[in-house]
């Protein structure tokens, strides 16, 4: 599973959700949306201009966890033989 880390990384970079809006010229609430991993589907043109404004890389401010949805190697071949 995917999930954000903005709030981990502007709090270890001393950053606030506001400094980043006007850096980035993101509005405030799809910042907040972003910081309190609310977003289901990532605007790659929001992840730039938040990466640019901090000078950071993607992976920064996501990680990925393979096993946080619960889904096993057993599940995902069970999913391909069915296709």
């Amino acid at each position: 599973m995917v999930r954000l880390t903005l709030n981990e990384y502007l709090s270890f970079k001393k950053i606030t959700r506001y400094e980043l809006a006007k850096r980035s010229g993101i509005r405030f609430q799809i910042i907040d949306n972003y910081y309190k991993n609310k977003v289901v589907r990532y605007d790659s043109d929001v992840l730039d201009r938040i990466c640019t404004a901090l000078g950071c890389d993607i992976k920064d401010i996501l990680s990925y966890d393979n096993g946080a949805r619960g889904d096993s190697a057993a599940d995902n071949e069970r999913f391909y033989s069915k296709v």
